[in-house]
């Protein structure tokens, strides 16, 4: 068997490992997957008449009111969910750390990237899950999205580049963070950044400082792009924003994660 062969079998065997650790402790996955859905019904059942009524036209659906809003949101809503899922990977990370597994992992004859690619991959997994379960709660609560085949086809492909490379993201936090309990809060700012960006406000609408911001962050032009995927609306340059984001956080966040497990103790 080649060094290819050996860290593929060695990486499945991790991902059973995980795909099991989510399985007995479902909570987390609950959690993750609730937390989107309460915001979803929030804002299009509370904010969504009177935001909805300000939008202009700025998405698909009726003109103005709540059935508009819920369009307008429900992307934001699922980028919101790929922030929210990989948030479980940090701290099975930073578990893996404190307990002593990795100890054993590394006196086994293993390919040692087949310990984090098996959680990434799981997290990838568990996300994608978490957002099929949002996408169907967002189409009964009002989310009608004019998308054919491709463009379904494509809207998975961006999530599943974005949940990998927060994926990434997450592990590296796991691994830098000195428990558990740190290494929940370190990706919830990966929560936030859809609410300062046109996830559920336009950003013409915000002033000067934080538009600024708001439309050069990298989750703007990933909800731009699954907006224009689901419901028709003006991509422009925003898909390739989209995919030189998730590429840099990708890259950055594996060689940052692959420096900390080579050369970081277990705790």
């Amino acid at each position: 068997m080649t060094t290819i062969t050996y860290a593929v079998r060695d990486s499945r065997t991790m991902l059973r490992r995980n795909l099991r650790h989510m399985m007995r402790y479902p909570s987390l996955t609950l959690m993750l997957v609730g937390i989107p859905i309460v915001f979803l019904l929030l804002f299009v059942y509370v904010f969504g008449g009177t935001l909805g009524a300000g939008l202009g036209g700025a998405s698909s659906g009726p003109a103005g009111g709540r059935a508009e809003y819920a369009n307008y949101v429900a992307p934001a809503i699922l980028l919101m969910t790929v922030a929210g899922a990989v948030q479980g990977t940090a701290i099975s990370v930073s578990m893996d750390m404190t307990e002593g597994i990795i100890d054993r992992f590394r006196t086994m004859a293993i390919s040692r990237a087949s310990v984090l690619t098996g959680h990434v991959v799981g997290s990838m997994i568990q996300t994608l899950a978490s957002t099929a379960v949002v996408t169907g709660v967002a189409l009964l609560v009002g989310f009608r999205p004019t998308a054919g085949l491709p463009e379904w086809i494509a809207t998975i492909g961006v999530l599943a580049m974005v949940a990998l490379a927060l994926s990434w993201l997450s592990v590296a936090f796991g691994l830098v963070a000195k428990s558990p309990e740190t290494a929940s809060n370190l990706p919830m700012f990966l929560v936030l950044l859809p609410f300062l960006g046109s996830g559920f406000v336009p950003t013409d609408s915000m002033p000067a400082a934080l538009r600024w911001f708001a439309e050069y962050q990298p989750f703007t032009p990933i909800i731009e792009t699954l907006r224009g995927l689901l419901l028709g609306t003006p991509i422009g340059g925003s898909a390739v924003l989209a995919v030189a984001w998730s590429a840099g956080i990708a890259l950055l966040s594996y060689l940052w994660a692959r420096g900390l497990f080579n050369r970081v103790r277990v705790r």
